[in-house]
């Protein structure tokens, strides 16, 4: 029983170190006063302010256009390298293809964004394009690595009774194979777009001197000093991720019951 209550301290320890800063955040970003060091009252002229300026309005429409295209592009490009994957018989060039998908996913985003950006200016000029292109090539691999685990858990046996029965490979594929993996497809899409949000060193390295989103702004921000429309804009963003995340969640394990549920009336 003490054991227990010393796990769950320590948790709650963790979970406030985590999280105490970005509560002080939120926290001030109702605050009247320019200064943290006071408390002025609660008010919600910064988020007001925040919507009413052009550079922000231009950045937000950046950010959101490059998240929805890269995150629909990598979702249709993932779910195709997936089904290719899947259907590699195994050996060492499976193993070889899975080891470069993991790669991106765990190396720095410093090494991804340089690399980039020394790929998109030996072939042209940095701009909205090679923002897009880079957001569309470090998502990929995250998609591919949703929807496998789904077609890995799909009965084979059923798509070849759809094609014993007449039906052409591509209708197979979109009438039987992708509702079953349509849930993997959907979590990886929403992973890509809250990652694409989410990013700053990959886009800082290929966006160019002419474009900036959200979190490019933020960093420029800071530099001429904390100004409070920050914290709202990084109270929104915040709180965006973590519905998205939320909602990825609460997916997973809804499919997860289901699948809990289909195996016991089998």
């Amino acid at each position: 029983m003490k054991f227990r209550r010393i796990k769950h301290l320590y948790l709650a320890l963790m979970l406030a170190f985590l999280y105490a800063p970005i509560i002080v955040l939120i926290v001030y970003s109702f605050n009247e006063s320019r200064s943290r060091a006071n408390w002025g009252g609660f008010t919600l002229k910064w988020y007001a302010e925040l919507f009413q300026d052009p550079n922000i309005i231009n950045a937000l429409i950046t950010t959101l256009t490059i998240a929805l295209l890269s995150s629909a592009i990598a979702t249709i490009i993932g779910t195709i390298a997936a089904v290719g994957i899947n259907s590699m018989k195994k050996g060492i060039k499976k193993r070889v293809v899975l080891g470069l998908t993991n790669i991106p996913v765990v190396s720095p985003d410093i090494v991804i964004g340089v690399s980039l950006m020394i790929l998109f200016i030996y072939i042209g000029s940095l701009g909205y394009h090679t923002l897009l292109l880079a957001h569309i090539i470090f998502n990929v691999p995250f998609v591919i690595l949703s929807v496998l685990p789904k077609l890995r858990q799909c009965d084979g046996n059923i798509y070849e009774a759809a094609l014993d029965l007449g039906a052409k490979p591509t209708s197979a594929f979109f009438k039987v194979m992708l509702p079953q993996i349509m849930p993997g497809i959907i979590t990886g899409a929403m992973l890509a777009f809250t990652l694409s949000i989410d990013d700053f060193i990959v886009s800082f390295f290929t966006a160019g001197a002419g474009e900036t989103n959200l979190s490019i702004l933020i960093f420029s921000m800071t530099r001429k000093g904390i100004n409070p429309k920050i914290n709202a804009l990084s109270t929104i963003l915040f709180v965006t991720v973590l519905l998205m995340l939320y909602l990825i969640n609460r997916r997973e394990s809804k499919n997860i019951k289901r699948r809990e549920k289909d195996a016991k009336n089998y």
